[in-house]
């Protein structure tokens, strides 16, 4: 097994990191009352792995700088464009506003919510994750254009929240090439 610390982990320097330059996704990502200072570091990361374009903050969701944040980001909060917004609601209205033909889909599970693999995933793309326990918002619920969900096969009904987004990005990313 190799270790890296958080400098090999790049493949460029701090110095030579400018995220204006960065060819980024037109995705999304908003957590809407997560929680867990450790998934929302992880979701930076991941939001960088896959060049997504912002990370909108909701609600009680702790915002940078968090040393627990840092740490699981791996720095990734200062390489990846976010805000904070005091509800998920108004997050998406604004993107809407400023984001012609936005697609805004949340990974939860519901009775309306179609099987993640099986969605027709579409630019600009705005992916929503909820609370650790208490998932996405009903008020969110009730504006999004769909719902997606992950089938679970073992004792467990649900997977961590940057867990969950990270299997859905992927599948973004796998699809809108596979159509390219």
């Amino acid at each position: 097994m190799i270790k890296m610390n958080a400098g090999q982990l790049r493949k460029v320097s701090r110095e030579e990191i400018d995220s204006s330059a960065q060819k980024k996704q037109d995705i999304y990502i908003i957590l809407d009352d997560v929680l867990d200072t450790y998934n929302i570091g992880s979701i930076f990361r991941l939001a960088d792995a896959v060049a997504a374009k912002k990370v909108i903050l909701c609600g009680r969701t702790t915002i940078p700088p968090n040393p627990r944040i840092k740490k699981a980001s791996i720095n990734t909060t200062e390489v990846v464009e976010w805000e904070y917004a005091p509800t998920a609601v108004g997050a998406i209205k604004n993107l809407k506003f400023k984001i012609k033909n936005l697609s805004v889909v949340a990974v939860e599970q519901s009775k309306k919510a179609v099987p993640y693999d099986q969605f027709e995933y579409r630019l600009p793309l705005c992916l929503i994750v909820g609370h650790e326990s208490e998932g996405v918002s009903e008020d969110v619920l009730r504006i999004v254009d769909a719902t997606l969900e992950i089938p679970m096969f073992g004792v467990n009904v649900s997977l961590n929240v940057m867990a969950s987004l990270g299997i859905v990005l992927y599948k973004v990313l796998e699809k809108l090439q596979s159509n390219s």
